[in-house]
């Protein structure tokens, strides 16, 4: 039912708060906010603002407005696209985003990593909470940057003595024996993303003097056989290409006093046709397991521009009107 019931009421800013920090440079914050309820009339003068529309949208935004209020006193920076994944946790009870957006993992290089969404949120919680944690999702959800955050929190709170980062050497059928050069070179473009999101977190000058050290640790997961992993965080990335076989070899490392995070997208898997994804395999074995968590992550948790979210939906509507034997073609994307 159409809520027709005219409301106005106001909220006051704190007078410990700047308005600018809570509106930003150029009101982008209020733009948000107008465009998120259109049925809202909004009005600001001095410190008061003043909501005027249909009684219920008045309501949730002026909740809205309560949560910004807070995530602003923490020095968090509201943005418009924080304000937009805001209105989306107050619209769907989704959580509240001033304890989903203010939890800061860990902060390096000038900037602070923070879980953006509640499905982010609750990833990050677990990790703390499991020791081993599987994070399955689409791309851009922060998988593998939040595991890797988690992983220098826990290296510089000395909770481990070093990080482990491995993928297996898989990508749409290739082999590694006809790619040109040393076998670094040829799977250095595999691990690749593994250093890109390390050089954010960690000073790119102590990298090398920290992995010649066997602080951190970069490796293809064929490098994991037959070693036990102590007082280790490892993350085993790209993990739908893994074989059931491999899946378990892996997970058998784990070691005493040692955290594993294993990510992976399981629409995306690049294994011969045949082969069974042992990311898929291991959620039938491990599930209900104690200490194994498996957490679920879906468009609406994907960071990265607004059409990557779009894109994902697009495809699973696609991929739902597809026959049923179609499917088993899903694992050759």
């Amino acid at each position: 039912m159409t809520d027709t019931s005219f409301r106005q009421d106001t909220i006051t800013i704190p007078d410990d708060l700047d308005p600018v920090g809570l509106f930003g440079m150029r009101d982008e914050v209020l733009s948000s906010l107008e465009k998120g309820f259109p049925r809202i009339s909004l009005g600001v003068r001095d410190r008061v603002v003043t909501l005027s529309g249909p009684s219920g949208d008045v309501t949730t935004a002026l909740h809205l407005m309560e949560e910004l209020i807070q995530i602003a006193r923490t020095g968090t920076p509201l943005t418009a696209d924080a304000v937009d994944r805001a209105i989306s946790m107050v619209r769907s009870h989704a959580g509240r985003p001033s304890e989903v957006m203010t939890e800061d993992i860990v902060s390096a290089r000038g900037k602070t990593i923070r879980p953006k969404t509640l499905g982010q949120k609750k990833y990050i919680d677990a990790i703390d909470q499991n020791t081993i944690v599987f994070g399955i999702g689409p791309a851009g959800t922060g998988k593998t940057y939040l595991a890797m955050a988690k992983a220098v929190v826990a290296l510089q709170m000395r909770k481990v003595n070093r990080i482990v980062l491995t993928r297996p050497a898989v990508e749409a059928g290739e082999s590694l024996g006809y790619l040109p050069g040393s076998l670094t070179d040829k799977i250095d473009p595999y691990l690749r993303p593994l250093y890109d999101a390390l050089h954010d977190m960690v000073d790119p000058d102590s990298i090398p003097s920290l992995m010649a050290a066997g602080t951190i640790e970069v490796a293809p997961l064929a490098y994991m056989r037959g070693r036990t992993l102590n007082d280790a965080f490892i993350i085993l990335d790209e993990a739908q290409n893994t074989s059931p076989q491999q899946m378990k070899m892996f997970l058998t490392r784990l070691g005493f006093n040692s955290t594993v995070v294993v990510t992976g997208d399981i629409s995306q898997v690049d294994l011969p046709r045949g082969t069974a994804s042992g990311l898929r395999v291991v959620q039938e074995i491990l599930t209900g397991v104690d200490d194994v968590e498996f957490c679920y992550l879906t468009s609406a948790d994907v960071v990265r521009h607004r059409l990557v979210s779009e894109i994902i939906d697009a495809y699973e509507r696609w991929d739902a009107t597809r026959p049923a034997a179609s499917h088993q073609g899903r694992d050759k994307r």
